[in-house]
């Protein structure tokens, strides 16, 4: 190692490495136990609706298929969702903010509100707080705030209590803690990692009841006035605590006025 290496960068990036490695052989299985269901499915005769539920677990587990899985469409049943356009004049959203340590922009902006809130260790919402990472149920979701049209951040840490982070090239990334809730965020990049041993539908509520944090169609954290919700592009006239984290769903939450346009990251590679 040269004499001006950051060992803890080093560090970082063969933990990275190696998650990449177990999310690809995690990957690997799935499709293999997807194979097999789908054979015993043919020997039964046909594509039943418990098989087709079973097919949706592990497709959305491993993030494949085309279009919806029947799970993402469960999850999605409570959205009311509106054309953008009936929002009026949306003001652009300004330069994203530097790259990450995850490879996704983090707003040069103060946080939303304070992590000293975090659950710390106990249920919440039926989200267990595991000692390590699950992988079996593996998505992730990208959750941007604004307030009277400024950008806010969604702090590294949140589902991490005791987070310990480590200084990388690209900022701080939290890699360790007392335990890992099944819905995290390890950078203030607005990446919600969801890693929970379970398929079931996860909503913007459990998050921010993880986080301590009020959320309702008039606050957002420590922010009062009334919300506006963006999913995917298009308004959700119901209550942001109903929105579900699905895989790759881009999620806005602005409180006030003026509002902004939505902001849109590119997932990386392993996101």
């Amino acid at each position: 190692m040269s004499a001006d290496r950051d060992p803890s960068s080093e560090l970082t990036r063969k933990q990275r490495r190696e998650r990449a490695r177990e999310e690809r052989r995690a990957h690997e299985a799935a499709l293999v136990r997807a194979a097999a269901t789908r054979r015993r499915l043919r020997v039964a005769g046909g594509v039943t609706s418990v098989g087709i539920t079973a097919l949706a677990v592990v497709l959305v587990a491993t993030g494949g298929g085309s279009g919806a899985t029947v799970s993402e469409a469960r999850s999605k049943a409570h959205l009311k969702l509106a054309p953008l356009a009936s929002l009026g004049s949306l003001r652009a959203a300004g330069a994203p903010g530097p790259r990450g340590p995850e490879g996704v922009p983090i707003p040069a902006a103060q946080p939303a509100a304070t992590t000293a809130t975090i659950a710390h260790g106990q249920n919440v919402d039926g989200i267990q707080c595991s000692g390590s990472e699950q992988t079996l149920f593996h998505i992730h979701a990208h959750l941007t705030i604004f307030v009277d049209g400024v950008a806010r951040q969604v702090p590294m840490g949140i589902g991490i209590p005791d987070a310990v982070s480590e200084n990388t090239p690209e900022g701080p990334f939290v890699a360790s803690g007392t335990c890992f809730y099944w819905l995290h965020t390890h950078a203030a990049d607005g990446i919600i990692h969801i890693e929970s041993p379970v398929e079931r539908v996860f909503t913007l509520g459990d998050f921010f009841d993880e986080w301590g944090q009020p959320l309702g169609p008039d606050r957002v954290g420590s922010a009062n006035g009334p919300v506006t919700a963006i999913y995917n592009g298009r308004r959700d006239k119901g209550d942001p605590r109903d929105i579900p984290l699905t895989a790759h769903a881009q999620i806005q939450l602005e409180v006030g006025r003026p509002l902004v346009a939505p902001a849109k990251i590119e997932f990386p590679n392993g996101l």
